[in-house]
This record gives structure tokens, sequence and C-alpha cells, in this order.
């Protein structure tokens, strides 16, 4: 297993009050890919963990694609447009996806274009995100899971308004030149630009899993919520790995869950080891949010540590919950 490499991100008051009940843009680089031809439904249904042929058009759905022994090699936003598919997954992603698509596409079928470095993102975060779109001109998405394409050309911008449970409200993707005059837009709008440090808080609060962070080389779907966040089909069919990831499903179940983790303080995480009561080790924290009254981590862990527990991480006491956090309880609790 590669190393992992603790992820850390801290927010004052303010900030992360933005986050929540206002609106904030950041700006990214994702590997982007767009699938065309004839059969491009059809291939990518046998790649993909999650349907994209029942949601229909303009639908937007999240997944990943996996090894033939169901371990996940990339996460990745789809979007089904009127020509085709765009797909969004992160900047380190891209050579797995090309390799992924030289192998499992074939060209007379299904037509790849890497869009990378040619389309970049701007995510929107916050209950005030929609409306923003709205007030700035921008297309608005007529439902959650869906998208939209305005403009032609170099011009053309693509909107992602994503399922409910995500850690962001909606995605522009589009030319430099295209982003920096919606931005502007939202900026007029009431929009804030935000960067790394609140992408990952509101990651964080989603109990979302990342590439690198939580998601490893030997990780299976269900390890990292694909039930409760919408990852995972069990109804369209045979895809590369779904023979492991149904047999889990159906017959058993992960021996290790993506749980939430709580400190009151700041954790010192020298040792990001998870111990559970009897001081044997249970996972590993992958993330951490510094907040101002208390600090929330995510952590890959043995199922049978549930949430209500009490363990050691990072050298201090530690409550497990279940994700997404709820910082309302959280607070009463702390009070």
């Amino acid at each position: 297993m590669a190393e992992l490499i603790l992820r850390r991100a801290a927010l004052d008051g303010s900030r992360f009050s933005q986050l929540q009940h206002g609106v904030l843009l950041a700006r990214t680089a994702p590997a982007v890919f767009r699938v065309t031809g004839p059969g491009a439904l059809t291939c990518l249904q046998g790649l993909l963990t999650n349907d994209l042929d029942k949601p229909g058009e303009g639908a937007v759905v999240y997944g990943a694609l996996l090894t033939p022994k169901g371990m996940i090699v990339v996460d990745l936003w789809v979007h089904r447009g009127p020509a085709g598919f765009l797909l969004v997954a992160a900047p380190g992603a891209r050579d797995a996806v090309r390799q992924l698509f030289a192998r499992g596409l074939p060209p007379r079928l299904a037509r790849v274009e890497d869009c990378t470095g040619t389309l970049e993102g701007s995510w929107l975060y916050g209950d005030l995100a929609i409306a923003a779109l709205a007030a700035a001109h921008l297309p608005v998405p007529d439902a959650e899971g869906h998208g939209t394409l305005s403009g032609e050309g170099a011009e053309t911008l693509a909107l992602l308004r994503p399922t409910p449970g995500a850690p962001f409200r909606a995605l522009l993707l589009g030319s430099n030149a295209t982003l920096d005059a919606a931005e502007a837009a939202l900026e007029r709008a009431g929009a804030l630009r935000g960067g790394v440090a609140e992408q990952e808080a509101a990651r964080v609060l989603a109990g979302w899993p990342l590439l690198g962070a939580e998601i490893q080389d030997k990780t299976l779907p269900q390890e990292v919520r694909y039930d409760e966040i919408g990852g995972v089909s069990y109804t369209k069919g045979c895809y590369t790995g779904q023979e492991t990831v149904a047999r889990l499903h159906f017959r058993g179940h992960a021996n290790r869950e993506l749980r939430g983790l709580v400190w009151d303080g700041t954790p010192l995480l020298e040792d990001a080891l998870v111990r559970g009561v009897d001081g044997k080790e249970v996972g590993q924290v992958s993330s951490v949010l510094d907040l101002d009254a208390m600090s929330l981590g995510l952590a890959v862990i043995r199922r049978e540590v549930t949430p209500g527990a009490t363990i050691t991480a990072g050298n201090r006491a530690a409550r497990v919950v279940a994700l997404p956090f709820d910082l309302s309880r959280l607070s009463q609790a702390a009070g």
C-alpha cells in the first residue's frame, strides 16, 4: 500500500460560516475527458460503478473505475450531455484514466478527448450558491444531479449540479476566459473566493472520500461510503470489478468503514494511528479539519468500532461519529 499522507486544513469562524451559509468559489485544473461516439454509453457502462443509462440525458453521476478485483483506481463525476459525456477527476488521476480508457474504450465505438488544461473548473460551495448562479445570470440546472451546457466552441460553459450530499453545490467547466467571466459575475452576486482549505473543509464535513487519502490502492467502494453517497449501482449490470462489489453487498460486508472522528481542541497527530479501547490499531486518520472549538477527522477503521465509541487517534481521545458530520448535534454535545 502507498504511504498515506495526512491531509489537514483549518478555517476560522467567518470563513467557515461563509462556506456553509454564503457562497464560495474555488478554481482548480481537474482532469477532464470528453467521450463521444455511438458506443460511448455502452462502453462507459462497462467501466463505471454507477448507472449512466437510467438517469437519462443531463444527469450528473458520481462513481469510480475499478480494478478487476473491485478496488478503486479513480473516482470521478460524469455528465451525460446531448453529444456525449464529460468526466471530471482529480488532477493526479489523469494518467490512470487515460490508461484505463486506452484499454477499455474501442476507438470505433467511443472517442476520447483529453480536455485537461483546456477546460478548468470553478467549484461553488454554500447554501447561497444556486441563488448566486441565478443572480449572476448563469445557467442553473432545474434539479440536483443534473447539468446544462451553454455557449459554443471555446465559450462553452458546462454547469454541473451534483446529487444531494456532495461536498460542493455546483461545478462550472469552461476555458480560462469563460470561467474568468463567470466568476466575475458570481463575485458581483456576492460570492467570495476560496481555496484548498475551504474545499477540504467541505469535503470532510460531507464525509466524502478522496483519492490518495481515504481511497488507497486497495480500497473497495463499500469501505468509503459508496452505498451512502450513491456511488455504486447494484442493478445496472456488469462492469469491471462488479463481481467483487456485488458479492460484498449481497453476501457479506466490508471489514473497514469510513467514520468521522471528533476531538475537543486540536489533535496532536504525531501518530495518525487509530487505536481501540484495548490499544490495538484499528485504522489510520487520513484527513483533519481544525475549527475554532473542535477538530473533525476522517478515518477508515474496523467496522466493529461503531459511532459513539471513544478511541485514541493522534495520541488523543476522540469520539467516533457517523458521517456526514452533524454540527448542530456535535455543538450540543460539546456544550
